[in-house]
C-alpha cells in the first residue's frame, strides 16, 4: 500500500514560518492602516471636536414632532456673530443641524437643513410600486439610503467649520461697515445633529436602510438614540409602560448605540412614577395589583418581564421633558 499521505522532513521545513515571517506575509495581504480607519476614531486621535448626533425615535403620538420643534427653537442653526467679543455665547447657546427622515409627513414643524422629501417623492413611490403607506415609507428610506454617503459628506463638511476666535471677530467687526456685516456672516460650528425619524418606528429601527443610516452616522459622529415615550399613557397602564421599556431594550441591542429614554408630556403627568417603577420592583407590582384590567395572562407576563428588565433599568438613562412648555 502506497504511503501517499506521508511527507518528508524537507516538506515540513518548507511550510514552517516563524512568527516574524508570518506577520510580514500577513502585512503584505492587508491594505494600509489608513484605508480602513474609522472616521470617528481618526477624529478622536487628531483631537478634533465633532457634533453629537441625536436620533429621535418614538411611537406614533408620543410628541416626537413637537419635541423636535422645541429643540429647533432651542438650538440656533445659524447663530449671529455680531455680539461683542467679550460675550462668550457658546456657554448658553448651542448650534444644531436638523434632518428630516420622515417621507410621509405633510409639514415639518422645524427648519430642516436636509429633508428626505426633497429627494424622494413618497406619493410617487406609492403609486409607481403599488405599495401601501408603510411599504412606501420603507421603500423611500431604502432609496434615500443609497445616497446617504452624500449626506455624511455634507455633515462632515458642515461640522469641520471652526469657530472664529474673539480677536478675529473683533478685527472683522472693526474693519467692516454695518451694511457689509450680514453678507460676511460665517456659519457657526455645530454642537448637535438632530434627526427626526418616521412615526412608524419599526420602519426605521428594524429596516435595512435604518441600520445603514445608524451605522454610517455612528462611525462618523458620536451618536445617541433618544426614545420618546408618551408619559400619560404609560402612567395609565403598567402594561403600556412595560411595552415601551421592551421596545427601548430591543432598540438598545439592535442599534448598539447609547440610549436615552425621554419621558415626554411631563406637563400633563410627571414622570416620577416611571422612576419609581424602574427602581422599586414592589412599587410596580403594587401598580399592577391596583389595576384590575392588568390581571390574567398579560399581567403575569408583565410581572415576569419586570424582573427580566431589572438589569436593563440599572444602566438606563432617562429624562423627563415637556415639549410644549
Amino acid at each position: 500500500m502506497a504511503n501517499s499521505g506521508s511527507s518528508s522532513p524537507e516538506d515540513v521545513e518548507r511550510f514552517y514560518l516563524s512568527e516574524e515571517e508570518l506577520n510580514e506575509r500577513v502585512a503584505t495581504l492587508l491594505p494600509p492602516k489608513e484605508s480602513f480607519t474609522i472616521p470617528i476614531l481618526k477624529k478622536h486621535e487628531e483631537g478634533a471636536s465633532t457634533p453629537t448626533t441625536v436620533l429621535v425615535v418614538g411611537m406614533a403620538g408620543s410628541g416626537k414632532s413637537t419635541l423636535m420643534a422645541q429643540l429647533f427653537r432651542s438650538l440656533s442653526a445659524a447663530r449671529s456673530t455680531n455680539e461683542p467679543p467679550s460675550v462668550d455665547t457658546s456657554v448658553h447657546k448651542k448650534h444644531g443641524y436638523f434632518i428630516n427622515l420622515d417621507p410621509a409627513t405633510i409639514s415639518v414643524p422645524f427648519g430642516a437643513n436636509i429633508d428626505i422629501r426633497d429627494t424622494v417623492d413618497y406619493k410617487g413611490v406609492m403609486k409607481q410600486h403599488q405599495l401601501g403607506p408603510n411599504g412606501a415609507i420603507m421603500t423611500s428610506l431604502n432609496l434615500f439610503a443609497t445616497k446617504f454617503d452624500q449626506v455624511i459628506a455634507l455633515l462632515e463638511k458642515r461640522s469641520n467649520i471652526q469657530a472664529p476666535t474673539k480677536e478675529a471677530t473683533h478685527e472683522e467687526n472693526s474693519s467692516t461697515s454695518e451694511e457689509q456685516k450680514p453678507q460676511n456672516k460665517m456659519p457657526s460650528p455645530l454642537d448637535y445633529i438632530v434627526i427626526d425619524t418616521p412615526g412608524q418606528i419599526e420602519a426605521f429601527t428594524w429596516s435595512a436602510s435604518g441600520t445603514i443610516m445608524c451605522e454610517s452616522l455612528a462611525s462618523t459622529f458620536p451618536t445617541v438614540l433618544a426614545f420618546v415615550v408618551d408619559t400619560p399613557r404609560c402612567s395609565a397602564s403598567p402594561n403600556t409602560f412595560m411595552s415601551n421599556m421592551l421596545y427601548a431594550c430591543s432598540m438598545l441591542y439592535r442599534t448598539r448605540l447609547p440610549l436615552v429614554v425621554v419621558f415626554n408630556k411631563t406637563d400633563v403627568v410627571p414622570h416620577e412614577f416611571a422612576k419609581e417603577w424602574m427602581t422599586n420592583y414592589e412599587s410596580f407590582q403594587d401598580a399592577l395589583d391596583e389595576n384590575a384590567s392588568e390581571s390574567g395572562y398579560y399581567g403575569s407576563l408583565t410581572r415576569s418581564l419586570s424582573l427580566v428588565l431589572d438589569e436593563f433599568y440599572s444602566t438606563l438613562r432617562y429624562v423627563g421633558v415637556s415639549a410644549v412648555t
